[in-house]
């Protein structure tokens, strides 16, 4: 399953109208900080399934989204549930920490 990639067009579809809370990976393609988190956020999208949704967004490529919700470096995890902003983390970090991330969000 993995991490789905979605974009402005699919967005409230993806994440703010998801049945389930929903973790945005904003990226962008030169980031080398966002290239080393993607394996561990593919990893716990399967892992934690059942009880989040992991999707990316190309910021450079959807930068009304990133400017909506104040997204200015890169990587930025940011974390919805009910269509709301629930916690937000800027920054690249171990699968361990990012996982007990998503979990105090839940």
């Amino acid at each position: 399953m993995g991490t789905k990639v979605t974009s402005e067009a699919a967005f409230e579809a993806d994440v703010l109208k998801s049945d389930k809370p929903v973790v945005v990976d904003f990226f962008t393609t030169w980031c080398g900080p966002c290239k080393m988190i993607a394996p561990a956020l593919e990893e716990l999208a399967d892992e934690m399934s059942d009880r989040v949704a992991i999707v990316k967004i190309d910021a450079d490529e959807h930068l009304d989204v990133a400017t909506k919700y104040g997204v200015r470096g890169f990587p930025t995890l940011i974390l919805f549930k009910d269509g709301q902003v629930a916690q937000t983390q800027p920054g690249a970090m171990p699968k361990s920490q990012i996982k007990a991330w998503i979990e105090r969000g839940l």
